[in-house]
């Protein structure tokens, strides 16, 4: 697992206050610097953060939508654990938007879309040999991303955010995993390949193939951190 990142400086940030400190609350949420569990005081994110009560209630509200802090009332706020059932459904959420996607991608893309591709492999591949693993952990989510984009739709990049809060700050506990780096690339190669060949159901199957293997690595985590997941009851 990456050092965590410290929690934000609002100061640096535009926009309103209670989206500020709920920026800087939902990045330190995922990227494990608050890690599931965590209990979060009101007094004291507010001395942290330099600011009053309603901010920070009106950032924990939202983070409680997301599905990133459990608020109970009378009692305490943490930030919330992983639950399996929820990852499952998180990554078939994901694939089923990201498969279309790159089938629309690969059957309009442009010359200019195929570069920005291929300069962020490139990227991913120097960041592996370097053992930089949160630089590739972000040069990994660059490529999904552009993918997303290239679809010239905007809530569909927002749609995939959205369903995989959980899964991007699970991703975090498996970083560095030997070999899975060098993996992930060659699976990033082989949906550019098709993308560049302009074969949609290639795209789609080894999208598919590529986002299949998170889940599979991500359920052993419940037996290593237990701590961080909710039991399953049902």
């Amino acid at each position: 697992m990456p050092e965590p990142k410290p929690m934000l400086n609002i100061a640096g940030m535009d926009g309103p206050l209670g989206q500020r400190v709920y920026t800087a609350l939902r990045d330190s949420i995922l990227s494990m610097a608050l890690a599931p569990g965590t209990v979060l005081r009101k007094g004291a994110l507010c001395a942290q953060l330099g600011v009053s009560r309603s901010p920070v209630a009106e950032a924990l509200g939202r983070l409680s939508t997301d599905g990133l802090v459990d608020i109970i009332p009378q009692s305490a706020t943490r930030v919330s654990r992983f639950f399996i059932p929820e990852l499952r459904e998180e990554n078939f959420l994901r694939e089923a938007i990201e498969v279309a996607a790159v089938r629309k991608v690969a059957l309009e893309r442009t010359n200019a879309q195929l570069m920005k591709l291929t300069r962020n492999i490139r990227l991913q591949g120097l960041l592996v040999e370097d053992q930089d693993f949160q630089g590739f952990f972000e040069a990994d989510l660059e490529f999904h991303d552009l993918i997303l984009a290239f679809t010239g739709f905007p809530k569909v990049a927002n749609a995939a955010a959205q369903v995989s809060l959980q899964l991007q700050r699970a991703r975090v506990l498996i970083l560095p995993e030997e070999g899975r780096p060098g993996e992930a690339v060659a699976e990033h190669k082989a949906i550019l390949s098709a993308i560049e060949a302009q074969d949609a159901t290639a795209a789609q199957i080894a999208m598919s193939q590529h986002l299949g293997q998170l889940i599979k690595r991500i359920e052993p985590l419940e037996l290593q951190h237990p701590e961080f997941f909710r039991p399953n009851t049902a």
